[in-house]
């Protein structure tokens, strides 16, 4: 292994998405949202695709977020209760002194 596999200089720029492939996927999620509010048709099921916002909107909108690679949101990031609850550590089982639980003979 060489020095510049191991090139820590600047993180930022290598987590920056294509722009070119950011802006097509950007315009594909809006067309396709613009599609499914727009066009009654395009809310519907097909036997072949299956339920066309799913492919309009949700697969554009996953292949947006994967070249950002599964970021979480600013307003996402500063609001999560569920961890500031978990702050106790785990509750434990009683151990009893008997062998085990009691059989009907």
């Amino acid at each position: 292994m060489s020095a510049e596999s191991f090139d820590f200089s600047s993180p930022a720029s290598q987590d920056r998405p294509d722009a070119g492939l950011d802006r097509a996927l950007r315009r594909v999620v809006l067309a396709g949202l613009a599609l499914v509010l727009l066009v009654p048709l395009a809310r519907a099921s097909t036997d072949a695709l299956g339920w066309l916002p799913l492919w309009l909107v949700g697969m554009p909108v996953a292949a947006w977020w994967a070249l950002h690679r599964f970021r979480v949101p600013t307003v996402l990031r500063r609001v999560r209760p569920a961890a500031a609850r978990r702050r106790a550590p785990q509750a434990r089982r009683l151990r009893t002194r008997g062998t085990g639980p009691a059989r009907a003979a």
